[in-house]
């Protein structure tokens, strides 16, 4: 069993949308996908939302504090934000640890309209990501 873990910096919305295109990109008899945050800061409705346009359930995902996990031998860590990146803990693993840096669609501005356009673009931005890596590391 492979365990990945993507970090942000709230666990409301980017590590929330890469855990549910992780799940769906991967085999659960073979891979675990955790995501946590430095912070917790609750699943941001939107990110529901985009992930159901693309028919995939959140809505029964938890944000979670990376502390939660230090007794996790993870196989991946991932950071999402360059937040996360300079502030994830060190993990007593041997984990290989993956960096990329999506913009946060939690602080888009202007309409509901043009705030749902930001959520999907870096939902895209993430999906895409996720498949690459799923193929690209054999996970």
């Amino acid at each position: 069993m492979k365990n990945i873990l993507i970090l942000c910096t709230g666990n409301s919305c980017r590590s929330q949308i890469a855990h549910g295109y992780f799940e769906y990109f991967t085999d659960s008899a073979k891979v675990k996908v955790y995501s946590a945050g430095v912070e917790t800061n609750g699943v941001n409705p939107k990110a529901i939302i985009v992930l159901k346009e693309d028919n995939i359930d959140i809505s029964h995902y938890t944000s979670n504090n990376i502390d939660e996990y230090f007794d996790v031998s993870f196989d991946y860590v991932i950071t999402v934000c360059d937040n996360a990146k300079e502030r994830c803990p060190f993990f007593t693993t041997q984990a290989k640890k993956f960096h990329h840096n999506f913009p946060d669609p939690a602080k888009a501005v202007g309409t509901d309209t043009e705030v749902m356009q930001q959520f999907r673009k870096v939902r895209e931005q993430i999906k895409t990501y996720c498949k690459l890596f799923v193929e690209d590391n054999e996970v």
